[in-house]
């Protein structure tokens, strides 16, 4: 080793300190994982359970990998155009064998590439939320669509939502820039898998036994309820280590901001964090208690924190608590509505649709007026540090947008995928469950369809 080369600046104490912060986010979104897979293990039917488990840790390493090779040059290109290059700059150092993602930043002059080590762990931390997309897709479509044509919309949607992660999360993209205000990404992380979904289910239909008896599956009955209440707590563990990874820090020392360049800090943001769970846990309860139906038990904390993620840099715990209460009713009202309408879809339209779109409308109302976006230091110009304001509109635009990416997306991909590879499982496959017919697997228990007491 040359000692030499070595950049002081690119490894300092203070650098690496910040290297730690975003690489404990990095294990707290891979924790998140573990608790969806949970969840999905508790929810879905057993004749099918290690099927829709092994295709979403399938999707989510699709959407890791193709992220690693194209998707973080889409993100990182909005600070490239704030410093006068183009997008096209971005995509060729960040790229798999690009300059930069390959660089060793201890040898790196700082002139060149500030951060470097930052920046590629970023690359890390963002390639987990491209699989967690896909993840998430699959709650909205699992057992209806087949494998093949799974996993290529995941490459596809790995890439529509790093594009659109460029518009619409950071403080310099375009939207952000204009005031657009989302402190998590739940407008390229939750919205856009919601508007894939919108265009999927009508097209994949309903799984035999979701809603009325199939003459092989008298009803759709879920294995685990404890599972996934579990799964729900790993992922409230994960969470925290996440919401720090989702701040920037400046000197003296570690002034933090937030990723929208909000005034914030990060006691304010977990705790923020904690009051959006507990506010959606309190109505979730009383709503499934009120109407004797457990799924409310694990929606209203989910909806609370969801509804609070677009806001928890700008927001106050008490203010939260309260945004927090209303989100499960506005979860209730979807899941309700499409419930009645046989619309097989419970998890992303009541909790991001949702509760998601409520929590951006809320903070564009009740935040509106704070001092947001451009970069630190950037004193004039179109880039100066907090020269844009969180509105109403724009927060109407971004939800339009993000739902409109994800529609389109999954509408265009799904239609080429119908007339090429196909699209759906056949109700007789599904069943007859896909663990048997895709992997000669089953069930170590009799499942209740099966029993006497079911069939009758």
């Amino acid at each position: 080793m040359d000692l030499a080369a070595i950049q002081a600046d690119q490894v300092t104490l203070n650098s690496l300190v910040q290297n730690l912060v975003y690489l404990s986010g990095t294990v707290g979104a891979i924790t998140v994982v573990v608790g969806l897979l949970m969840i999905d293990a508790g929810t879905t039917r057993r004749k099918s359970l290690f099927n829709s488990t092994i295709e979403k840790v399938m999707g989510f390493f699709i959407g890791f990998t193709t992220y690693f090779a194209v998707g973080f040059g889409f993100w990182a290109a909005q600070y490239y155009i704030m410093e006068g290059a183009t997008m096209g700059d971005s995509l060729r150092d960040w790229w798999l064998f690009g300059g930069m993602l390959n660089a060793n930043a201890s040898t790196t002059d700082p002139a060149t590439f500030p951060g470097l080590n930052t920046f590629q762990i970023f690359v890390f931390f963002l390639a987990v939320f491209a699989g967690i997309v896909n993840i998430l897709f699959h709650f909205a479509v699992s057992e209806r669509i087949k494998a093949s044509a799974y996993y290529v919309l995941c490459v596809v949607a790995a890439i529509g939502s790093s594009i659109l992660s460029f518009y619409t999360w950071g403080s310099v993209g375009p939207l952000t820039n204009a005031g657009f205000h989302d402190f998590f990404g739940v407008g390229f992380v939750y919205l856009f898998p919601t508007g894939m979904a919108l265009a999927l289910v009508p097209m994949l239909g309903k799984r035999p036994g979701m809603f009325a008896p199939h003459p092989l599956v008298s009803g759709y009955h879920a294995p685990s309820i404890g599972l996934a209440a579990v799964g729900l707590l790993t992922i409230f563990a994960g969470l925290p280590m996440v919401i720090v990874s989702c701040l920037f820090f400046f000197d003296p020392e570690a002034l933090a901001v937030s990723v929208t360049m909000a005034e914030t800090s990060v006691g304010l943001a977990v705790n923020n964090y904690a009051m959006a769970w507990a506010g959606g846990a309190v109505t979730g309860g009383i709503l499934a208690y009120a109407t004797r139906k457990y799924a409310y038990l694990l929606l209203g904390p989910l909806a609370g924190y969801v509804a609070g993620a677009c806001g928890f840099d700008v927001y106050q715990p008490g203010e939260m608590f309260l945004v927090a209460l209303g989100a499960p009713v506005i979860s209730y009202i979807v899941y309700e509505f499409t419930l009645k309408r046989e619309f097989d879809e419970h998890k992303l339209l009541p909790l991001f649709l949702g509760a998601g779109s409520y929590g951006l409308i809320m903070v564009g109302i009740l935040e509106a007026g704070t001092p947001r976006g451009g970069y630190f230091g950037i004193t004039e110009g179109e880039y100066a540090f907090q020269h844009g304001q969180i509105g109403l509109t724009m927060q109407l635009i971004g939800i339009v947008v993000c739902l409109g990416a994800g529609l389109v997306t999954g509408l265009v991909t799904a239609l080429i995928l119908k007339v090429t590879i196909g699209l759906r499982n056949t109700d007789d496959e599904m069943a007859a469950g896909l663990d048997g017919l895709r992997w000669g697997l089953e069930p170590d228990v009799p499942t209740r369809e099966d029993t006497p007491i079911a069939r009758g």
